[in-house]
């Protein structure tokens, strides 16, 4: 057999050490996950309602168009149902589309440190990969117009970015956008939008009308969730949509979610209190970083980049022997660095605790 050499290149995702094995390993009665972004409040409460009543169809296949969903995601967007494509979680999304537009002789621009998958999916479908390092947590835009060419079919945008929680506000935003080509699609990731609270961030979707090779993408894995259940969508002009469709496997979102996502939407109220939650949150590691003197940057998600100037490593581990498990900057371009999950008040409080007392031992 002669694998694609491109896939020569590539590692497959690492997960972490599950969380019963860290108990073990290390002889502890509670673990406190704050690595993947996850929302440390749950989901909504219809959500648990609405799954008890779908366990008794599990022997059916879902809705391959996801009928429910679609209306009440389109409702609550004020979008049309055709602009909408569901994956399994927006990673699926983004996979979709670099199948459909990738391949060898085509390049992708991006920036670099952001979410790795943009890169992944190009790598597979053997499209040149255009890197622009990012420059005090911001994506440079001038400099990725410089590296598109008539050959560049996708321009990738995180905003807010991962891992810096950085975002591109409406001003840059659109200055970009009208110098793209229209032969490129722009990609705007947004997983962590309902997070955002910044006065200047931008409706993209109300872009959609006037720039048809723009494509939102968004996710129920945040702030609803729903991270367990895998459901994400993009969101793009009917004749875009229509064009990716074939590229998404069938029945590719199951009913457990499609039903999760519906009920998810309804409750509101729950995503506004999580949001106010977790701006409190950035707010103790604000303070923390004031009280220490570190370098951080000010995130519009629910996860914060903090510069310890110690070997990311190290910290992990030392907070894994704590019971905290959060992410070494080492594997995500800022050696030195943890990016840490906003948890509940008491979560930060304790996480915050343990990396006072390892920067007083550091001091000795």
């Amino acid at each position: 057999m002669e694998i694609k050499k491109q896939l020569l290149s590539l590692t497959p995702y690492q997960p972490g050490k599950p969380m019963d094995e860290v108990k073990r390993e290390f002889a502890l009665d509670k673990i406190v996950k704050l690595a993947s972004n996850e929302n440390p409040f749950g989901c909504s409460i219809h959500v648990k309602t609405a799954i008890m009543e779908q366990l008794g169809k599990a022997a059916t296949y879902p809705d391959g168009y996801a009928r429910q969903l679609r209306e009440s995601l389109a409702a609550h967007l004020s979008v049309a149902e055709e602009e909408l494509i569901f994956g399994n979680g927006s990673d699926e999304v983004i996979q979709i589309i670099s199948r459909a537009l990738l391949h060898s002789g085509k390049n992708t621009v991006m920036a670099t440190p952001t979410f790795p998958q943009y890169k992944h999916n190009a790598v597979i479908e053997g499209a040149e990969v255009r890197e622009v390092v990012i420059k005090d947590g911001h994506h440079q835009l001038d400099d990725m117009l410089k590296q598109i060419d008539e050959n560049t079919a996708i321009v990738w945008l995180c905003s807010p970015n991962n891992p810096t929680g950085t975002y591109i506000n409406e001003e840059r935003l659109l200055s970009f956008i009208q110098k793209v080509p229209s032969t490129c699609l722009i990609v705007i990731d947004e997983a962590y939008k309902e997070y955002v609270t910044a006065q200047d961030y931008p409706e993209t979707l109300k872009l959609l009308k006037e720039y048809p090779n723009l494509l939102v993408t968004r996710t129920f894995s945040k702030a609803y969730g729903l991270a367990s259940f895998r459901i994400g969508y993009g969101v793009a002009n009917k004749e875009l949509i229509r064009l990716l469709e074939p590229a998404r496997e069938p029945f590719n979102t199951n009913s457990m979610a499609q039903v999760a996502a519906t009920a998810g939407i309804q409750d509101q109220i729950f995503i506004k209190n999580c949001v106010e939650k977790n701006k409190q949150g950035l707010e103790q590691f604000y303070s923390f970083c004031r009280e220490l003197q570190l370098a951080y940057y000010p995130s519009e998600g629910n996860f914060i980049l903090i510069d310890f100037e110690a070997d990311s490593d190290v910290l992990f581990h030392y907070l894994l022997t704590k019971g905290y498990i959060v992410r070494s900057g080492n594997a995500l371009g800022y050696p030195g660095c943890l990016r840490i999950t906003i948890g509940t008040e008491e979560q930060n409080r304790e996480i915050i605790s343990h990396l006072k007392e390892y920067k007083l031992k550091q001091a000795i």
